[in-house]
């Protein structure tokens, strides 16, 4: 915070906020890459900045005061719903992203059932952590069901049997985040409406690309409005929608269903509130950029960037085929690809992705789910699946010749500190740092070791090494 007292020239700050951005997201642009939603446009980008700057101090907040604020919302959410086939009486809100849309579908589903005590939510395993989230937020109990080992959808059998007087929601995925696949919707929703229980289909990741690959003639399972019994919709746009990061839309089957989602106070000496969403003061330009976006790229626009990016993932899918010692995950209903390794090391084959330059996502073991690498594909991605299925390759067969990740030493740390936290109950932050120093998993950077030292400890002691690491990340000051 030094030097703050003194303003200094705009140039010099833009200068040192540049310095500063040019360590992130070295790889933007290569296909696997899970944080970074590229049109490959420069009018995208262009319209999305100017509509920003033309709403850059607008608060959506208050919609009569700046009416337009309303009018952009409102066919945004037309827009999205017409997509997903909206019946008519469909009410929706723009939110500031997927785990917003999921804590208010959540909220809406609790609110709406006064007469439960302790109100509950299922969801599979393979549903986003945004529920799991909500839950904890909002006080129901999750109920938490296994998925099929071969499809890696929901187990719908086991949703059935979760469903009780206390449910107030059902979430099913499509596609789910982990895997790229969709679950069996249809049947999950009948069910839910045979016992009078809200579902919720999450649609976040993949939801504005599914309309599209329907369009252009790709199968797409049955997910959306048209399946009887599904009451809300989740679908972010600054995914595949292209758009500036903080804009989901949360559709309801009717404005009855969306009502409970409202935050309605005049019991304190200020103005009366009304809020929509979690957020009460919130940037008008994102919604005006979302808007912005939309209508610049159209349906058509769209549909050329849906093609692009299937393009791409069949290539990646055909190429992987090829890869005896790789598999992927379930079967990808659009861009996402779930990949794991077959008689090699995971996690020594995630080492050698990451000496190779491929900083892919990882995702730990669950169980009767191995460990993968998460592959987002987007439309740039096309001349990259080359190069990514080379790396692919040559990782997995250099993992086969190597020692399993973590090393005998390492887990014998692992073990000792397994020990520890069932003796004290519980373990500090500065053990598992001192485990982490100790073990040697950070002297170089590389973080596939560390990602393996994770898979092998337990869910609650792994919860608190990742929150001991990300508390260090903005530690006291």
């Amino acid at each position: 915070m030094g030097g703050f007292a003194d303003g200094r020239p705009a140039a010099e700050v833009l200068a040192e906020l540049t310095a500063l951005h040019a360590g992130d997201e070295p790889a933007r642009g290569r296909p696997g890459v899970a944080n970074t939603f590229d049109s490959g446009s420069a009018s995208v980008e262009d319209v999305a900045v100017r509509a920003f700057e033309l709403y850059l101090h607008v608060n959506g907040l208050y919609p009569t005061s700046f009416p337009s604020v309303a009018t952009l919302e409102h066919e945004v959410v037309a827009i999205v719903g017409g997509q997903l086939h909206a019946p008519p009486g469909a009410a929706g809100s723009w939110t500031s992203g997927g785990t917003e849309s999921c804590l208010l579908a959540a909220k809406a589903a609790r609110d709406a059932r006064p007469d439960v005590a302790h109100p509950r939510i299922v969801f599979a395993r393979s549903a986003h952590a945004a529920w799991a989230k909500a839950a904890g937020y909002f006080g129901l109990d999750p109920v938490i069901v296994d998925i099929d080992p071969v499809t890696i959808t929901a187990d719908v059998a086991a949703i059935e049997r979760a469903i009780d007087d206390d449910t107030v929601l059902v979430v099913a995925s499509a596609p789910s985040y982990g895997h790229g696949v969709v679950d069996p919707i249809p049947e999950i929703a009948a069910i839910c409406a045979g016992r009078g229980v809200r579902c919720h289909v999450d649609a976040c990741i993949g939801g504005w690309v599914l309309p599209f690959a329907e369009q252009l003639g790709y199968r797409v399972p049955p997910w959306d409005f048209r399946v009887p019994g599904v009451d809300s919709i989740s679908v972010d746009l600054h995914k595949y929608g292209y758009t500036p990061k903080g804009c989901s839309i949360l559709l309801y089957r009717t404005a009855a269903l969306r009502r409970t989602q409202y935050f309605v106070g005049s019991d304190w000496t200020g103005y009366p509130v009304v809020n929509p969403t979690m957020q009460s003061s919130k940037s008008g330009g994102l919604i005006a950029a979302a808007w912005a976006v939309l209508r610049h790229l159209g349906a058509d626009g769209y549909r050329e960037l849906v093609s692009r990016t299937l393009a791409a993932t069949r290539e990646l899918v055909e190429g992987l085929g090829e890869i005896p010692e790789l598999r992927i995950l379930g079967t990808p209903a659009a861009s996402l690809v779930a990949v794991t390794t077959d008689g090699v090391d995971f996690f020594a084959f995630l080492d050698e992705l990451e000496r190779l330059g491929w900083a892919v996502q990882p995702q730990l073991s669950q169980p009767n789910i191995p460990p993968t690498i998460h592959l987002t594909m987007t439309a740039t991605h096309g001349p990259h699946v080359p190069d990514l299925l080379h790396a692919l390759r040559t990782a997995a067969r250099t993992a086969a010749t190597r020692e399993p990740l973590p090393t005998a030493e390492q887990l014998c740390a692992v073990d000792r500190l397994t020990a520890l936290a069932v003796a004290d109950g519980g373990v500090s932050p500065d053990a598992l740092t001192e485990l982490m120093l100790g073990s040697g998993l950070l002297t170089d950077g590389r973080l596939a070791p560390v990602h393996a030292l994770l898979d092998h400890l337990p869910p609650a002691l792994r919860e608190a090494a990742l929150l001991a690491f990300f508390e260090g990340l903005n530690p006291p000051l």
